[in-house]
């Protein structure tokens, strides 16, 4: 890649996602201006555990958004694959063992709203919506009300663990942005991934098989949902049937807050990880100032609807001087 390719990439980048980094900013000055504590070492580290777990669940969800599709069954996904994973682990002790079950456990969730979406032609939202309750069906049946905590420190070392001071998940958030990055920006995959998702059929009859990367996408949404759900055990050191119904709602919100489009084709991995930080300092700050938690999903919708609302009215401005 030449210097100036790299510049134009960097420069396209920064227009994308530039007032989302002027936002993270802001936030952060008034936080800090508001209370001692956000600036102290511990809540700064808090900050970005809580985003990467975030990102991690959002991070799957952006590539199925960039195919103009929506996987809303990833919180389900995760509590799933949390409670075979934590029942694994407390059946035979073995961290590997739990993990890979967990891992597993989310991938063939992915891969079977994938075929939903392709083989049987249902719409995203009918397909992830109806596994969303099917996955809580399960999770109510397999836990029968009751709780699995108490894992190996092994295990525990993913979710809470610290690496050079750092928490682990961060050095995680960071290895999945640059896989992700390199998916999306540097494959043919990825490219092609962006080209359905801005005309499907324009996609298919360009040769690119259509079907095969939406089953891809679908897939590792479900991958990364198994993934951020044995760092949420880890890090909780405790499985129940619902425990991640609360997730769903924020990786949409990242997804969003970041740039991605509903209407596919548009959107960054970096821009999803921008959308998490923003979020999770916004709830961050609610909860230092002491702020009702009951206004924190109506502030997260908020937030929504204007980093959409942005977003639309700068697509809108391109397009009218393009």
């Amino acid at each position: 890649m030449t210097a100036a390719a790299t510049r134009h990439g960097l420069a396209a980048w920064l227009a994308a996602i530039g007032y989302r980094l002027l936002a993270v900013l802001l936030i952060c000055i008034a936080l800090s201006l508001a209370t001692e504590v956000f600036l102290t070492w511990n809540n700064v580290l808090n900050v970005l555990r809580q985003a990467a777990l975030l990102f991690l669940i959002a991070s799957g969800l952006t590539l199925v958004i960039l195919t103009a599709g929506l996987d809303l069954s990833v919180g389900a996904n995760l509590g799933m694959a949390a409670c075979v994973a934590a029942s694994v682990l407390k059946a035979t002790g073995s961290p590997a063992l739990g993990m890979l079950t967990g891992i597993a456990c989310g991938l063939a969730v992915g891969f079977a709203n994938g075929l939903m979406v392709t083989a049987l032609r249902l719409p995203p939202f009918i397909a992830t919506y109806g596994m969303l309750w099917m996955l809580h069906g399960l999770s109510y049946y397999y836990m029968a009300g009751g709780t699995i905590y108490g894992f190996p420190p092994g295990f525990r070392e993913i979710g809470s663990g610290y690496l050079l001071g750092i928490p682990v998940p961060v050095y995680l958030m960071f290895v999945f942005l640059g896989i992700g990055w390199a998916f999306t920006q540097r494959t043919t995959w990825g490219q092609e991934v962006y080209a359905i998702g801005a005309n499907p059929v324009a996609a298919r009859l360009s040769g690119i098989p259509v079907n095969r990367r939406l089953v891809l996408v679908y897939t590792v949404s479900g991958g990364m949902a198994g993934l951020a759900a044995l760092v949420y055990l880890a890090r909780l050191n405790s499985a129940e049937s619902d425990i991640g119904e609360p997730l769903l709602l924020p990786a949409i919100a990242a997804c969003l807050i970041g740039g991605a489009s509903l209407f596919g084709g548009v959107g960054t991995i970096s821009g999803t990880l921008v959308g998490a930080l923003i979020l999770t300092l916004v709830l961050n700050g609610m909860n230092l100032l002491q702020v009702n938690a009951n206004w924190q999903p109506f502030v997260t919708g908020v937030i929504v609807l204007l980093g959409v609302g942005i977003d639309m009215w700068t697509r809108r401005r391109a397009e009218a001087t393009a």
